[in-house]
């Protein structure tokens, strides 16, 4: 600050900093992390099919002349590729894959733009931003319920990242980046067109999901939605493109929907979803994966349906891989779901189900096992009498009614399960909540 108390001499000192930005952003230093970043998150490929092992040869023959490009003001972002995700409940997500040159010169800009603007962010906003996760939004709708604001305004926007106006998100970077030759790379990004197989399709309009860049500039174009919000005194959470309102009743929720349909489609020039979006009571609420029953967290009855459909998949007896990899496979994905979904206060299926598991997984020992002579080989070495291990080895039952016998539990008991690296779901809930 200015030793007279103004803040003249601080503004002298900073403005050619923001004018320069590109020169902070083509720092060694900063290159380096960067690149660290887009290599720890690996990837596939861009258009030009270069992996994220063989960048460094290309980089070191080529990183001088795209810096200086970079610093003029001349580099051209490559298209890029287009994916299509299908949703599991219908529907189709577009992800853009840029080619890790792109992805690299887009987290080094992210590195330098992000602190200057996470500041000025929301408290309310928690999609993508360093120390907030969807936990922090879900806890945020549940505090307004606990507060007694038991109607929930849900605003749907219609493919929010394929309909951005370039204009508009533009002029809001241009708030607080001055630097000409930046302004004009982010605008090449986004013009830079998708590669949809090998036809080219331009890209007048959006952001493509998947690229490092992409969740900075949807929070700055969104974080006016959030000020409006604020400014009108409304309790809510944003996580990304979802959003929640909490309101106290039903009138009140639909003159909310209507106000900041208005908003967003007159001010922000973004698409509602007239059919997706809704007032209802909490308890009737689904948001990030969660549903509310009082104040009380649970999973959705749907992420619970995918959950079961995941682990069918994988203790499925027709998926021919070893055990090793198969029980791998099973307790990385029981790890990421719980670590998400074992904040709900939802107890009652997780006894249930850690019984319907060890039952899957021993079908599929009993399926490995499918020769009589095999099968009671195994059991006679875990410890089953010889007359249970026989009777079990040479029935003609199904492998799933065998799973159940008194043979394959005094054989594969519980304890010998987590030996062979069973999780138990229990428990992994019980850590999750603070039990354990």
């Amino acid at each position: 600050m200015n030793p007279t108390g103004g803040d003249d001499g601080w503004r002298a000192d900073i403005k050619p900093a923001l004018d320069n930005l590109m020169a902070r952003i083509l720092e060694r230093n900063n290159v380096q992390q960067a690149w660290g970043r887009v290599k720890s998150n690996q990837g596939a490929a861009g258009i030009d099919g270069m992996t994220i092992g063989d960048f460094l040869d290309y980089a070191r023959e080529h990183w001088t002349e795209i810096r200086a490009s970079l610093k003029d003001g001349t580099y051209q972002p490559q298209p890029v590729r287009q994916v299509v995700i299908p949703k599991p409940r219908g529907g189709e997500r577009k992800l853009g894959i840029p080619c890790v040159i792109d992805r690299v010169i887009q987290q080094a800009i992210l590195q330098v733009l992000s602190p200057m603007f996470e500041p000025g962010f929301s408290d309310s906003s928690y999609g993508s931003r360093p120390k907030r996760s969807a936990h922090g939004a879900i806890r945020q709708v549940k505090s307004a319920i606990k507060a007694g604001y038991q109607v929930a305004v849900d605003i749907d926007l219609e493919k929010f990242f394929d309909n951005v106006d370039h204009d508009m998100l533009m002029s809001r970077i241009a708030r607080k980046v001055t630097d000409k030759v930046l302004l004009g790379l982010i605008g090449r990004y986004l013009r830079a067109g998708v590669m949809v197989g090998h036809t080219f399709a331009a890209t007048d309009w959006g952001t493509p999901q998947g690229s490092p860049l992409s969740p900075l500039l949807a929070n700055i174009l969104l974080d006016d939605l959030d000020k409006e919000l604020e400014a009108r005194g409304h309790r809510f959470a944003r996580y990304m493109d979802d959003l929640v309102i909490l309101v106290k009743s039903r009138r009140a929720g639909q003159r909310v929907l209507a106000n900041i349909s208005r908003y967003l489609s007159q001010k922000l020039k973004l698409k509602v979803n007239r059919q997706k979006s809704r007032v209802v009571r909490t308890d009737k609420l689904e948001f990030l994966g969660f549903t509310f029953r009082g104040i009380r967290i649970w999973w959705s009855d749907q992420a619970y349906r995918d959950f079961i459909h995941r682990l069918r998949g994988l203790t499925s007896r027709s998926w021919g891989v070893s055990m090793e990899y198969r029980m791998e496979r099973l307790n990385r994905y029981l790890r990421g779901w719980m670590n998400y979904y074992g904040i709900s206060q939802h107890y009652s299926p997780i006894e249930q189900l850690d019984g319907w598991l060890r039952r899957r997984i021993r079908m599929c020992y009993g399926q490995q096992w499918r020769r009589p002579r095999t099968r009671i080989r195994h059991l006679l070495a875990l410890g089953t009498s010889k007359r249970q291990a026989i009777l079990t080895g040479i029935s003609r039952k199904g492998y799933w009614r065998l799973s159940k016998t008194l043979a394959t539990h005094t054989g594969m008991t519980n304890q010998w399960l987590q030996l062979q690296g069973w999780l138990s779901v229990r428990e992994l809930w019980m850590k999750v909540q603070g039990y354990a």
